[in-house]
């Protein structure tokens, strides 16, 4: 089968592997699309720890079940899946145990043909997506998930504001504020994202790179109860200047390093949260696989490329002018 294999830091390639054959408790997925997300990127460049290669990278995937493994149900054949990429979350639904990874490093990914993998990762596909639009969903709805619902605690009525609309995950917590009926502002450094954003439901946007953009945010829009953010860094501060009392600042990436400073007084006397957020548990999957369904969420995608443009894709993600996810089809 064919397959996009890292070999070596910085080495990606289409290659011909051999076709896993299902297990005891596993199920063949024929992969009919899987996205790419930073994670992959990251992973390519050496800046994932713990990387061991050769890998099939993809932590995102969807496709058709071909064949149960010993013990699995034969009722799963024929039927469209989506892939959950937890592996060995462990039984604390509040935090990962040591021994967590993520599909598609070390375990072989879906950026490949076919897949077998445990049948307790697979999901049905929700019925009002495609399958380009289904591969989409796992690592970033699931990462948005938990951010906005169980450190964010996100309710209708709420003023949310999501930072750094344009990325994948930023964009699922738009979408599901929008759906708990919250008020939903966006930060972004480009004012197409921002009127993107609007169009789809967006109360206002805030170019992050204007000076002083979040001075007065309090008294115009009421403050924030939450803010969803994937950077860090300094804009922190500026978070804590714009929440209403108790509110809660939840950061699931880092990717503009440690603040230089940290306005604690504030945060103690407006009773503030700041708390840290990962992927998600198990439960928070299915959560959110129900959630997309009866809410009839549909992910942004930037473009879907054949799957023998992967190489390519990845060159593309790297200039960061896209909004939404890259999808490559079977």
């Amino acid at each position: 089968m064919k397959a996009l294999q890292l070999q070596e830091s910085g080495k990606l390639v289409i290659t011909e592997v051999n076709t896993p054959k299902p297990g005891r408790g596993q199920l063949l997925i024929r992969i009919g699309a899987a996205a790419l997300n930073k994670r992959d990127q990251f992973i390519c460049q050496g800046k994932y720890p713990g990387i061991q290669l050769p890998c099939i990278l993809g932590s995102d995937g969807a496709g058709k079940v071909e064949k149960a493994g010993e013990g699995v149900d034969k009722a799963w054949v024929g039927k469209n899946v989506v892939i959950n990429p937890n592996i060995e979350w462990g039984d604390d639904p509040d935090v990962q145990q040591k021994g967590y990874s993520i599909l598609g490093m070390p375990t072989d990914g879906t950026m490949a043909e076919y897949l077998a993998i445990d049948a307790d990762r697979v999901h049905e596909a929700p019925e009002h997506l495609t399958v380009e639009q289904t591969a989409a969903l796992p690592l970033g709805g699931l990462t948005a998930y938990r951010a906005c619902f169980r450190h964010g605690q996100i309710m209708a009525g709420e003023n949310v504001l999501i930072s750094g609309f344009g990325g994948g995950v930023a964009q699922f917590a738009f979408q599901f504020a929008l759906a708990a009926g919250a008020n939903v502002y966006v930060t972004s450094s480009r004012e197409e994202k921002i009127s993107q954003a609007i169009d789809m439901g967006a109360e206002a946007g805030y170019n992050y790179k204007a000076k002083d953009w979040h001075k007065n945010l309090w008294k115009t829009r009421g403050g924030f109860d939450v803010v969803i953010d994937s950077a860090g860094g300094d804009q922190i501060n500026q978070f804590i200047q714009i929440m209403r009392p108790g509110g809660r600042i939840v950061f699931y990436g880092a990717t503009n390093g440690l603040p230089a400073s940290l306005d604690l007084y504030r945060m103690f006397w407006n009773q503030l949260t700041l708390q840290g957020s990962t992927m998600g548990n198990d439960e928070e999957f299915r959560k959110m696989i129900n959630l997309v369904g009866a809410k009839k969420i549909v992910p942004v995608i930037d473009s879907v490329r054949p799957f023998e443009e992967g190489v390519e894709a990845f060159s593309d993600m790297e200039k960061n002018r896209k909004s939404g996810k890259l999808v490559l089809k079977f």
